[in-house]
């Protein structure tokens, strides 16, 4: 008698779905061949079609499971599960187990209990089948289904689980979100379509994995998983997902700013085969990060740290020098001081448990797809626990120096003297200027017309200035930091008695003049003979300055107790053809006291904001039925806006979709038209962006209920 052999084996994707938490996925839901998408800690139901009816007392049959090129059982990448009919429970314990659920004819049906900790990927199905009792006469059958195993929030033994429903809304199944750029004085919050569900995400997300090196056996591990993404996001040393560029000339491929979501990213990573995308900057290395994650089952979030600092030699400190008439020296007096203040970074929130680390260090880590330093002679960062980050806990994996640096560090000013041993004197140190505000959005709001859902979580990360946490967490932080001991053990500069103070600027419509002033006071009982240097710069958002937008020079005197107030006005003229990406504005103001030697030094930074496009479409729609949408704004310049082209994306509306559009004369309207046409129902969100050469960043945003 020949064996019993199999003819198909089905797992019902769809059915399945829901218990899985993954009938979100288009992979599932839209195509006509559904795709099985499983979450690890799950039980699934599936069917295998003999040639015959099952025999319980004459045949054998073996179900195995196997991940990667070589899959083996004590890697954990291979299981095989006997099929014994009398074993019709499937333990929820965490290993495999297969339960008979029953027969109908040739078909038998089953269940099978994926364990929490295995590794995530494209799984196989195989049976081993045979007559009881020989083993020459076996039958082998592969089936050609990829299965989808991804970790899973829901589940309480999975180190990803996340207890509260809000948060698995927001972290997992929500769709659109914010990155949060702009200035700490002005936050702006860019709309973004994280897309985790559509049909090319999951797969471009296993194929980074792939590229990634990590060991099958190792993926498992969501830390291992997270900090290869970190890694696999930018395409410095691996050929990942995105192309870094800082210098405001993207013609040979996608300026960041055009994007509007993730989907259209991996779409063409994947369809590319894995070259690297042109191009991305932090927030679109953030953005593509959540949406990475959230298709795998970790939570994550996208979190903006303004006044983000870089420090390069572990100093815990950012240098920054200027010569004798107050110019800033660009990478110190001997080129090599790469320290740098970025106006804000975008990183990521991942959420898990933390074995590998001392209990209360689990909960959210911190993870950096931004190519900044090499870690493990790769580049990429993280996970860092954001509660050894906040008290200073140096020593924990991964990267937590670097992470406290970025939002502890002190900022200090040195200024060439003639009469200093090393050339050089200190202005000032500002050990509250780094890390000033850190958002990210609130899970339970959402504001397509302003930002009224952002979320302050800087405590998230730091203990409040002056606090007794903070100063025992720079305690702990210096300890780990040999550099950083010498930089506190300088003394204190003497009493000062000439205030200064450099006023705010918190945003300045894009089109307007603007004024760089310090207030001034005498606080002696002598004249003071004082000598001011203020200056105005295009920057971009990483510190790098760009063009010199104007500068002035004063030499006065103030009267005991006087007061003054010293200006520098500068026009739209002034800055229209100097500005680069995100519109960015550095304020520097130097002052020497000449009878005392006293010196002072502060900055500020703001952005130039621009208009809100506006986007007119019913607010409810039915699926399969054409839609009109209008999108419109005003140039607010009286200049010609060249290099034009609008963005408009929306997941079940319309695929990501950029066009060239004409010249906008000055001060006009600009008004454009797409048509959507719903294939999702429920909640969806429309996301349109315009650039051009004059002006980036004009967006708009919108929801619509699909029927």
């Amino acid at each position: 008698m020949e064996p019993i052999t199999v003819q198909s084996i089905t797992f019902f994707p769809r059915e399945n779905a829901k218990e899985n938490y993954t009938d979100e996925y288009d992979l599932v839901t839209k195509t006509e061949t559904p795709t099985a998408i499983f979450r690890r800690g799950q039980t699934i139901h599936f069917d295998i079609k003999f040639d015959r009816p099952f025999n319980e007392q004459r045949d054998t049959v073996r179900v195995g499971f196997s991940l990667g090129p070589t899959p083996n059982v004590t890697k954990g990448t291979r299981v095989i599960l006997p099929l014994l009919h009398l074993q019709t429970e499937c333990p929820k314990a965490n290993r495999w187990s297969l339960g008979f659920r029953g027969k109908t004819g040739n078909v038998v049906h089953l269940h099978a209990h994926i364990p929490a900790s295995v590794p995530v990927g494209i799984w196989n199905c195989s049976v081993q089948t045979n007559i009881a009792g020989s083993r020459d006469k076996r039958s082998d059958y592969k089936s050609d289904e990829e299965i989808y195993i991804i970790f899973n929030p829901w589940c309480r033994e999975d180190p990803v689980y996340m207890p509260k429903a809000e948060d698995l809304n927001e972290y997992i199944l929500n769709e659109v979100g914010k990155v949060w750029v702009g200035s700490f004085n002005h936050p702006k919050g860019k709309k973004w379509i994280f897309g985790q569900f559509d049909e090319m995400v999951l797969p471009a997300a296993i194929l980074l994995l792939e590229k990634s090196n990590l060991a099958h056996s190792d993926r498992g591990s969501p830390v291992l998983v997270a900090r290869a993404i970190s890694a696999m996001i930018n395409s410095n040393d691996d050929d990942g997902l995105l192309v870094g560029k800082w210098d405001g000339d993207y013609s040979d491929g996608t300026s960041p700013f055009d994007w509007t979501g993730s989907t259209a990213i991996l779409d063409e990573y994947l369809i590319h085969g894995g070259v690297p995308v042109k191009y991305g900057q932090c927030w679109v290395y953030s953005a593509a990060i959540v949406t990475v994650c959230r298709t795998l089952g970790i939570p994550c979030r996208s979190v903006t740290n303004y006044v983000s600092a870089h420090d390069t030699n572990r100093s815990l400190t950012i240098d920054k020098y200027f010569d004798i008439f107050g110019e800033l020296i660009e990478n110190g007096p001997q080129g090599d001081c790469n320290d740098s203040c970025w106006n804000f970074h975008v990183w990521n929130d991942v959420w898990m448990a933390r074995p590998d680390l001392p209990r209360g260090y689990g909960g959210w880590q911190i993870i950096d797809g931004t190519p900044q330093e090499l870690s493990g002679n790769v580049f990429c960062c993280g996970p860092a626990s954001a509660e050894a980050v906040k008290r200073g806990e140096v020593g924990f994996l991964y990267d937590t120096p670097f992470v406290f640096s970025e939002v502890n560090a002190d900022v200090c000013h040195y200024q060439e003297d003639d009469e200093s041993e090393w050339g050089f004197s200190r202005l000032s140190i500002n050990r509250y200027h780094v890390g000033r505000k850190i958002l990210t959005k609130h899970p339970q709001k959402n504001d397509d017309l302003g930002d009224s859902d952002i979320w302050d979580v800087t405590d998230v990360y730091k203990n409040p200035e002056g606090s007794e946490g903070e100063r025992q967490a720079v305690a702990n932080a210096i300890r780990g930091v040999p550099r950083a001991q010498e930089h506190y053990s300088v003394p204190p500069k003497t009493a000062e008695d000439v205030s200064f103070d450099l006023i705010d600027i918190e945003s300045v419509p894009f089109g307007k003049d603007f004024d760089v002033a310090v207030d001034i006071k005498n606080n002696s009982t002598g004249v003071r003979n004082i000598t001011a240097v203020l200056t105005a710069s295009s920057i971009y958002y990483t510190g790098t300055t760009a063009a010199r937008l104007k500068a002035a020079r004063a030499n006065f005197a103030l009267k005991p107790g006087q007061k003054d107030l010293i200006k520098l006005r500068v026009p739209f003229s002034d800055y229209v053809n100097k500005l680069v990406d995100h519109s960015l504005v550095k304020l520097y103001a130097i002052a020497n006291v000449k009878e005392t030697k006293q010196s002072w030094c502060e900055e500020d930074d703001f952005v130039l904001t621009k208009p809100t496009m506006k986007i007119d479409v019913k607010e409810r729609g039915r699926l399969g039925e054409d839609m009109n949408a209008t999108f419109s704004f005003t140039n607010p310049i009286d200049l010609t806006l060249t290099n034009c082209k609008y963005t408009v994306e929306g997941h079940g509306l319309i695929r990501p979709k950029t066009v060239d559009f004409r010249d906008v004369k000055g001060k006009e309207t600009v008004v454009f038209a797409e048509t959507l046409t719903p294939t999702l129902n429920k909640q969806r969100t429309l996301v349109a962006s315009f650039s051009s050469k004059q002006m980036q960043g004009v967006q708009g945003s919108t929801t619509i209920i699909v029927e």
